[in-house]
């Protein structure tokens, strides 16, 4: 059975559907977790969908990925803007990463406009709302396949 795609969430996402739903919508986390795992079925992925406040178990999960996953599609939140330490971990994990953000962060503060994650990630994907996961998984699928058809 292939590896799952980790899709890892970072501080205060577990506030969807509560926190600013002008800017991050009416979808809860749950909300978002039901449409990324459908759509990942449709895609023949498997994802396992996590979400922590805490910098230090989000670079741990990304460091398991390395060895227990295919990919990651990582929403950092405010960790985006200054986290060395995830940068460092997505590219020790060396695997297939992809950004999202569930708003436009550049029609947002400037201190929104740099990514640390963005130095290691494969791409980004943002302020399309909960569509991003969908956008990403889609994203992945392809690369997943691009990287099965080069191994033969």
């Amino acid at each position: 059975m292939a590896k799952p795609v980790y899709v890892l969430n970072g501080p205060n996402l577990n506030m969807l559907g509560l926190r600013e739903p002008t800017i991050y919508g009416a979808e809860t986390l749950d909300d978002v977790k039901r449409r990324t795992e459908a759509r990942a079925a449709q895609l023949g992925l498997e994802v396992d969908f996590r979400q922590s406040n805490f910098e230090g178990e989000l670079v741990t999960w990304i460091q398991q990925a390395r060895t227990e996953a295919s990919g990651i599609i990582l929403n950092a939140g405010a960790y985006t803007h200054t986290s060395i330490a995830l940068m460092d971990a997505i590219h020790a994990a060396e695997l297939p990463t992809i950004e999202v953000h569930l708003s436009n962060v550049f029609r947002r503060e400037g201190f929104r406009h740099h990514s640390y994650i963005s130095l290691a990630a494969r791409g980004v994907i943002c302020g399309f709302g909960p569509k991003v996961y969908e956008l990403a998984l889609e994203a992945m699928a392809d690369i997943l396949q691009q990287q099965s058809s080069a191994k033969g």
